[in-house]
This record gives structure tokens, sequence and C-alpha cells, in this order.
């Protein structure tokens, strides 16, 4: 099937993307079809498939996506010198990358139910890579005694979902500040590990 008039690749495979994700985020990525993506983004649902090779392809892309992303980035922010200062970073970066993707870490948590098994084992993967990098932050404390974190895995586990919840909640026209809400949660996570 010929392209769309006007149709770009570089144009038209974002807003593919970012009309799957609007989607899912609402509707739950088994309610919705791919003539109902392609209706969003203006296309006949045939000439979809010239930017995806399905709907299960454009689920696992999402979230690879979103989760490269963090992996990536969150590296930059917890290069420093002391445990201290690589958990403030953690806790920081999770909050400012985050405060604006709330339809992608609704995706990433809720929808791993459908992905297809190598997805799942792929998706699965890098959610504990992020993980571990906390995990990592924590033992190296627990064992320069800046941290005394009962269990760090349980503890690092507990404290992204701490973080996770932001997306739920918070607004940009609310009470607080970003600013003031991550002073807020690096004082939440500072206790709980009893810096």
């Amino acid at each position: 099937m010929a392209r769309k008039r006007g149709s770009h690749s570089d144009i038209t495979g974002p807003k593919v993307r970012e009309a799957a994700l609007r989607l899912f985020a609402r509707s739950g990525y088994a309610a919705v079809s791919m003539r109902q993506i392609a209706a969003e983004v203006g296309l006949q649902a045939g000439a979809l498939y010239s930017y995806t090779a399905d709907k299960q392809s454009l689920l696992f892309d999402l979230m690879r996506e979103h989760l490269d992303d963090l992996n990536s980035s969150v590296d930059a922010e917890t290069g420093q010198d002391t445990p201290i200062d690589q958990l403030e970073g953690f806790v920081r970066h999770h909050i400012r990358f985050h405060k604006s993707r709330a339809a992608a870490v609704f995706i990433a948590y809720m929808e791993l139910r459908n992905l297809e098994p190598d997805n799942f084992a792929t998706i699965e993967g890098l959610r504990r890579d992020y993980e571990r990098r906390l995990e990592a932050i924590l033992r190296r404390g627990q064992e320069s005694g800046d941290f005394r974190p009962a269990d760090p895995r349980v503890t690092a586990m507990a404290l992204i979902g701490l973080l996770a919840g932001l997306t739920q909640w918070y607004r940009e026209t609310g009470r607080l500040g970003i600013d003031e809400i991550e002073e807020i949660y690096w004082d939440l996570v500072r206790h709980a590990v009893r810096v």
C-alpha cells in the first residue's frame, strides 16, 4: 500500500508510537486495535504496517525505549564519589525522568502481562538492570557504613515502588513544585536507609 501523501517516516513513525502510548495508557493494550491507532494518526489501517510489524512490536518498542532511556540516563546522575551522593542522584534523577512520562510508566508496569515470552524476558531484564543499579548503591553504602538497610534488594524494590508512585498523583499545577517534591522524597529515602 502506498504511503499517505505528505507522510514521512521520520514524522509519522513517532506519531504512531505516541498514539499507541496514549491509547494503551488510557484503555489498556488488550482493548486497543491497530485500526484505532491508525485512526488516531490519520492513517489507513493497512498503512500502519509501514511503521510497525504489529501491535505487540509497538508495545515492546515503547517499553524498551523507555527503559533504555532510563538506564542510560541514570548512569550520568549516579557517578558521584560517595554512596550518599549516588543515592541522592538516583532519587532526583528518577523523579525528574518520570514526572512527565506518566503514560510510559503506567505501560511499563501494567502491561507486562501482555508481552510475548521473549519480549517479556527482554523487558524484565532491562527492569532488573535498573533495580540492580539502586541495589548496588545500597550495598556500597552498607559496606562504607553510610547506610543500614535491613536487606539491600528488598530496600531497592521498596524505594523504586515509592518513587514510581509519583507519576500517579503529581501535577505541575499542584501545591508544591518539583524541587520541593524532590526534597521531600530525598528526605524519605534518607530515613528509609537510615542515613
